[in-house]
């Protein structure tokens, strides 16, 4: 079962060049490249929401347009975000 903690995925996305937008109850978390939006995906802010599930990973990797290993991938710093980039090219999605 993939969990992760929320501090952990926040700080990582961060690190990887996505933009943080508080909103009232979640996080949002933009990828631009180019001025351009090519992901977002959000974060609950509740206090029960420590940890993210196996389910919220899914969901997130989705948004992010990775499978869940590539998600936990670029979580867990094994991805770089030139590497995020390249995958991003090669499913077509950047320029």
């Amino acid at each position: 079962m993939a969990t992760r903690k929320r501090k952990d995925v926040e700080s990582s996305l961060s690190q990887k060049g996505f933009t943080l937008q508080d909103g009232k109850d979640h996080r949002y978390y933009f990828f631009m490249f180019n001025d351009r939006l090519v992901a977002r995906t959000k974060v609950s802010t509740g206090k029960k929401c420590k940890d993210l599930g196996n389910d919220l990973v899914a969901s997130m990797a989705r948004q992010c347009h990775l499978i869940k290993d590539e998600f936990l991938e670029l979580v867990d710093c094994t991805m770089s975000k030139d590497d995020y980039e390249e995958n991003l090219r090669e499913q077509g999605l950047l320029e």
